[in-house]
């Protein structure tokens, strides 16, 4: 019997999952792409960004924090970016970004 695989990730993680709606994919990365130091800052460990296959100006983002105090904190800055001028040119829509506890995670 072989041993089973150790987990990817061995502590505790919350991802803040966003789902948007953009105009322009491309026009909407690049802004993405200008807040990396923002997200370095405020606790963000890792990313995922997935299109909509039947749609793809719907964009899912999951960022990835050590916490949920964190990850909510990030969700109150994250509407203040929503707000700016740029973000409102890049937006079509997007729903309330959700607090989830990462419970299993595994790669195979």
């Amino acid at each position: 019997m072989s041993p089973e695989p150790a987990p990817d990730h061995a502590g505790p993680m919350t991802t803040l999952h966003i789902d948007n709606t953009v105009h322009d994919y491309d026009s909407w990365r690049a802004a993405f792409d200008r807040y990396e130091r923002f997200r370095e800052e405020r606790g963000v460990r890792s990313y995922r960004i997935a299109r909509d296959a039947e749609d793809p100006r719907r964009v899912l983002v999951d960022l990835d924090f050590d916490d949920a105090a964190t990850a909510l904190a990030f969700r109150e800055a994250l509407q203040k970016i929503w707000a700016t001028p740029l973000s409102q040119a890049q937006l079509v829509d997007h729903g309330r970004p959700l607090v989830l506890d990462v419970v299993a995670r595994r790669t195979l």
